[in-house]
């Protein structure tokens, strides 16, 4: 692995850390707001590389995406696990797909 490859990883894992973290303090306002569903062309969407389909994931870009990271399996996602829509703590007053993906998913910790 090249030192470049390296460093782009580390900077990709730290700022996803720092996703988290801000996740977690705006959780609470974000859930109690969950209303419209997100669109992929939503500014912060498109940033995340969201994909309502995890299927569709362009892993040239999200080399780290795996086929079995969903949101509905995401740590920052709230709701009825029964819920195609549900809201997301990366995304306040938006649901997102169970099916969906983003480049924050934090897998859950069973």
């Amino acid at each position: 692995m090249s030192t470049q490859a390296f460093r782009t990883e580390r900077r990709q894992f730290f700022g996803q850390l720092a996703l988290s973290g801000v996740a977690i303090v705006l959780a609470p306002s974000a859930f109690a707001q969950a209303g419209a569903e997100l669109k992929e062309t939503d500014p912060t969407a498109s940033a995340l590389g969201y994909k309502a389909d995890s299927s569709l994931v362009d892993v040239a870009r999200y080399p780290n995406h795996k086929p079995a990271q969903l949101c509905s399996n995401c740590n920052l996602i709230q709701g009825k696990v029964s819920d195609d829509l549900r809201p997301c703590a990366i995304f306040p007053g938006k649901t997102v797909r169970a099916k969906g993906w983003c480049a924050a998913y934090v897998a859950s910790v069973s």
